[in-house]
């Protein structure tokens, strides 16, 4: 870049050259040139987050006669700004960067300053008055706490909601339809398509209730701990009132932190929450691979549901077709258990007084909520709603299935049972059939004892 696109600004170790139309100044270019590590940012949310936390702490600053009315009215103009997308390419550094996140919170401090300095048309200085009250190392967890339950409330929560809805609907439309069980992917009794997805539904419902568990734990803030947990330089209200105005503006119901030092030093609801999103995503993935084999054939495999057809699925073979979305979600899901792996070696790292790894943290515990949501509304929409069943296939093998001799076992016994599928498999006959020539049942009482709607509902039959 030519020498007359840069500035020079100034920080307490020196002069820096600063590309001549960025918002941030010295500290942030400081760390732009000492992290060139990847190109991975801090998500939208996040940077929400920061300027909502900027925005109330200058509004608590000026309720505490801290800070003069016009300054703080220019600061949380500007800080709405941030909180809404307005400035998001001036948020420029590297997730791998200092383990606090100070750069960053010096990135939005700097950012806010030079926004809020125009708007005032006096100094606003991005330490002194965008920081006050604060520091990075209550800042950062803060703003880790209040982008996931954000992302979590505005957007997680409403797609499994969706996807729950979407595999209910699904049952209800499906439950007339009795298909094989699969053991150990072998035949095994009948079971009705509906309870396949009601089981389903009640995977997607108790990850919405193990969320919405920890979600208090992750409504305590660490604002007003400052550096370490006294609450040095804030005053004594600060951290309560912050929590409230945060509140008032999110409509969320978020509380300070009961121990400073616990919220300043972990990220224990960090890690409980990608726990939680870990589940979601292994339940995820056995219903995407559930869908796979059902899929499956059409004519040499399963083919007891016909997914979507969605693009062409293969670049040598006519006509193939591909279960796409569920192999899409599988790869989501195996994002997010790698992200709570990432997550969690991030939460043991709190050192005595600070954890050292919270822009990795929160970069993973994000990008898991985002995916986990995405994933659940392609699932719903493009896979679940739309599939059709093959009932032709299905009827037509699961009244011939031997392993429906399970039901006779109360009226003959275990052993007699397995003779007579034994018999059936060898001599490729139905199981009725061998039945009627190896018991004294008659074939009225066969075929209400092997009934294959009947053995879905349990119970013994005689």
């Amino acid at each position: 870049m030519p020498e007359q696109a840069y500035r020079i600004e100034r920080d307490s170790m020196g002069e820096v050259k600063v590309p001549a139309n960025a918002l941030y100044g010295a500290q942030t270019q400081r760390a732009v040139d000492n992290f060139p590590v990847s190109d991975l940012r801090f998500p939208r949310m996040f940077i929400r987050a920061l300027g909502l936390i900027k925005g109330a702490a200058a509004a608590v600053n000026e309720d505490l006669g801290l800070m003069e009315a016009d300054m703080s009215a220019a600061i949380q103009a500007v800080a709405w700004q941030v909180a809404d997308g307005a400035y998001d390419e001036h948020f420029v550094l590297d997730i791998f960067q200092t383990g606090s996140g100070t750069s960053t919170n010096m990135n939005v401090n700097e950012v806010l300053a030079t926004l809020a300095s125009a708007k005032l048309g006096r100094k606003v200085h991005q330490n002194d008055h965008i920081n006050m009250s604060q520091s990075s190392n209550d800042v950062i967890p803060t703003a880790i706490h209040l982008s996931a339950y954000l992302a979590v409330h505005d957007d997680l929560l409403p797609a499994l909601d969706h996807l729950h809805q979407t595999l209910l609907a699904k049952a209800e439309a499906t439950d007339h339809v009795v298909t094989t069980g699969r053991t150990h992917l072998m035949d095994a009794m009948p079971v009705r398509m509906s309870q396949i997805l009601g089981g389903w539904a009640s995977q997607v419902q108790h990850g919405v209730d193990r969320i919405e568990a920890s979600l208090p734990r992750l409504a305590e803030l660490a604002q007003g701990g400052t550096a370490v947990g006294t609450g040095i330089n804030a005053h004594p209200e600060f951290g309560r009132a912050i929590a409230a105005k945060l509140a008032e503006w999110t409509g969320l119901p978020l509380v300070t932190s009961p121990n400073y030092f616990e919220s300043l030093s972990t990220q224990d609801a960090a890690v409980e929450l990608s726990g939680q999103l870990n589940t979601v995503a292994t339940s995820l993935m056995k219903i995407s691979n559930d869908l796979r084999w059902m899929n499956s054939g059409p004519i040499a495999g399963f083919g007891e549901i016909a997914l979507p057809a969605l693009q062409p699925g293969s670049s040598i073979m006519p006509g193939k077709v591909n279960p796409v979305i569920p192999e899409a979600v599988t790869m989501v899901c195996a994002q997010v258990i790698g992200n709570h792996v990432t997550v969690t070696i991030g939460g043991q790292a709190g050192n005595f007084q600070l954890n050292v790894m919270l822009p990795v943290i929160a970069y993973n515990l994000l990008q898991s909520i985002s995916l986990l949501a995405a994933g659940s509304r392609i699932l719903a929409d493009q896979a679940i709603a739309g599939f059709t069943v093959n009932e032709e296939r299905i009827n037509g093998l699961v009244g011939r299935n031997p392993i429906l001799v399970t039901a006779l076992n109360p009226v003959i016994g275990y052993e007699k049972g397995a003779k007579i599928a034994k018999r059936a498999y060898a001599e490729g006959r139905s199981l009725k059939e061998v039945a009627l020539e190896e018991t004294e049942l008659s074939g009225e009482e066969l075929d209400r004892i092997l009934a294959p709607r009947g053995l879905t509902e349990g119970g013994i039959h005689e």
